[in-house]
């Protein structure tokens, strides 16, 4: 689970119910699954209480989840407790989930942990009085062709330095999210040097030439088939 540094006793709501509209999508999520493996919708729901929630799983959610799928308590915790991307403690408006495996470590990533943690304040698995920000290391997150990334909630800002991370953070700050993707100008996932191949349009093929001549020589024949 995501496990951060303050390990202080949390404040557990005493009741959690799905909104109406949050029901509609729970029996969504069920009604994907045969007869009798309805538990498998555990996943699903769990996510969608955890965003209820504010970001974070509370116990009343768990309980709540084990009873609309009929599971028992401790085969929810279970699941809760073994994906990383269950919060069991709150976390800040704004989520930071900082890459520090080999390829973004390799980037800069250690430069954007500690710019946030120097912006911020705090330190990895803390968050910031005003309950704005948390920062919590992270295992690959699969763009490893845009490294170092920061993912900020569900969102992913890539190509990242200290000067970016920063004013990244003075954005969220102010309520104002950039747009998502790479954060030094690079289009998509093009090289961040530039283009190193097919730099120019490629000649074609024989095979491509010879079906382009084919019209003019056949042209050609004809021409000296009326002559004859």
């Amino acid at each position: 689970m995501n496990s951060h540094d303050d390990t202080s006793p949390v404040d557990q709501p005493a009741h959690f119910e799905f909104t109406p509209e949050n029901r509609e999508k729970v029996n969504w999520y069920i009604a994907k699954y045969p007869e009798g493996r309805q538990q498998s919708a555990v996943l699903p729901l769990l996510d969608l209480a955890q965003r209820q929630a504010g970001g974070w799983l509370p116990l009343a959610a768990m309980r709540h989840v084990g009873d609309v799928l009929g599971m028992a308590y401790i085969r929810v915790y279970e699941v809760a407790t073994f994906y990383t991307m269950f919060n069991l403690r709150p976390v800040g408006r704004w989520f930071l989930q900082a890459c520090t495996t080999t390829p973004c470590w390799l980037r800069g990533s250690e430069e954007m942990v500690k710019a946030c943690e120097k912006k911020l304040g705090i330190h990895v698995g803390g968050s910031t009085p005003d309950g704005l920000f948390t920062l919590v290391e992270v295992e690959c997150l699969g763009a490893c062709v845009n490294a170092p990334i920061l993912q900020v909630n569900d969102d992913f800002y890539e190509d990242m330095d200290a000067t970016l991370t920063e004013q990244l953070l003075d954005a969220l700050r102010d309520g104002r999210p950039p747009p998502i993707g790479p954060m030094n100008g690079r289009r998509d996932s093009s090289p961040s040097s530039g283009k190193t191949s097919l730099t120019e349009p490629p000649e074609p093929p024989p095979w491509q030439a010879a079906l382009t001549e084919m019209p003019e020589a056949k042209a050609e024949a004809g021409e000296k088939s009326d002559a004859g």
